[in-house]
């Protein structure tokens, strides 16, 4: 099996470097993703489709990182991009809403569990940053409960100390706990009483490095239980989860009611748009916060939104995704153990994390990542992975074909 080569990308990341700073910035960059080595990994794409995209070379990935979450359906669902060009010939950002936005509002009510209204943003970190506020304006409290090594954004709240241009104040209402520890989270409560406004978290802990976590039995009741009784709001960032667990929301899934849910990367199967969903009781706060964008009224994401939802409900909702993402990793993981690896697996499997276990360095982790993405499935290191609707029987043996490949490259 050939690997790939990547010299127009390499052309483009110098021209990119002259006028754009680090070539690619942020996530999906060389400098600040998790590309390594840098030279396994295209910089550029030129187009895609369904499960695939294909850089500017020429070369065809199968995309497990679906775009880093967005990529639900598959890319350019026909539905989808009917639905929202469909719209763009009424109008998209005009100087007064579509009522498309009460139609999308009232979907999302009308599928998550605990939502009695629906904010629209554009990204995740917007709608977090939203919680928090609406937290705030609804008890009159500062401080906030957080998990350490969740993800919210990048606001400078989310941050931490010493990363560029955030200052100390920006984090000084911020306490934070390690994941499943309810006592840690029950003895700040009690350190401050009536001062902690919110606690949030991502349904389960899907942190980057590390074996991702699911929620210990009664864990999450118990936080219910504990807030409720002092007044504190309980966000759930279901930004990356949402959608691929439980079509009425994660804590649908784990058993329990939020007071907020964050929405963005399945929302809409692409098209940017991110939703604060919340209780009945928050409704005046959230109305008290000004919080706004230019764009944020854009009609076409909210047509998107309503057909990708209704979409995924008419397939059944994440129980493809489950079964395709268990079937996959266990025969991965059998791969792995037939060339004398330790592959792990953890998390939920529609959006599962792995690594070799066998060299504490990552090294081998990493050298199988490269040797996969080189052969055109588009695996990344260190961070979770996703599965979307359009993934068939095809991609599964051709994944299963380059990762038994990538294995054997190297063992030697």
């Amino acid at each position: 099996m050939e690997t790939y080569q990547y010299n127009k990308s390499k052309e483009l990341f110098q021209r990119a470097a002259k006028v754009i700073p680090g070539g690619v910035y942020g996530h999906q960059g060389p400098a600040n993703g998790c590309f390594i080595p840098k030279e396994a990994f295209p910089f550029f794409s030129d187009h895609a489709e369904g499960a695939y995209f294909w850089d500017v070379d020429g070369n065809r990935f199968i995309d497990y990182m679906c775009a880093y979450g967005p990529n639900i359906l598959g890319y350019n669902d026909p539905d989808v991009d009917h639905a929202a060009m469909e719209q763009a010939k009424r109008g998209n950002c005009t100087v007064a809403p579509s009522s498309v936005m009460i139609d999308f509002a009232e979907e999302l009510v009308n599928t998550v569990a605990m939502a009695d209204w629906a904010f629209f943003a554009k990204n995740g970190g917007d709608v977090t940053s939203l919680a928090i506020m609406t937290a705030r304006a609804a008890t009159n409290r500062k401080k906030t409960i957080l998990v350490r090594g969740n993800y919210h954004g990048v606001a400078p709240w989310t941050q931490g100390l010493g990363c560029g241009g955030v200052l100390a104040e920006e984090l000084s209402n911020n306490l934070y706990v390690d994941w499943n520890d309810y006592d840690q989270v029950e003895s700040l409560v009690k350190k401050y009483p009536g001062e902690i406004a919110c606690f949030m978290s991502t349904p389960y802990w899907h942190g980057n490095f590390v074996e991702n976590q699911l929620p210990e039995r009664e864990y999450w009741q118990k936080i219910r239980k504990l807030c409720t009784e002092n007044g504190i709001v309980l966000a759930i960032d279901d930004v990356r989860c949402g959608f691929r667990l439980d079509m009425e929301g994660s804590d649908h899934y784990f058993g329990f009611k939020a007071d907020l849910m964050c929405f963005c990367k399945a929302l809409a199967n692409g098209w940017n748009v991110s939703a604060l969903c919340g209780a009945e009781k928050l409704r005046n706060a959230v109305n008290d916060v000004f919080f706004t964008g230019s764009y944020w009224m854009s009609a076409i994401p909210f047509a998107a939104g309503i057909a990708t939802l209704r979409k995924m409900k008419k397939l059944g909702g994440p129980v493809m995704l489950m079964e395709y993402g268990k079937r996959l990793t266990t025969e991965l993981v059998k791969l792995a153990a037939s060339r004398g690896f330790e592959l792990i697996v953890s998390g939920a499997p529609s959006m599962w994390y792995m690594r070799i276990a066998d060299d504490p360095s990552l090294m081998l982790h990493q050298r199988w990542i490269a040797e996969c993405v080189k052969r055109g499935v588009y695996f990344t290191n260190h961070h979770n992975h996703f599965v979307n609707y359009s993934m068939r029987e095809k991609e599964f043996n051709f994944t299963l074909e380059v990762a038994d490949e990538a294995l054997k490259a190297v063992k030697a």
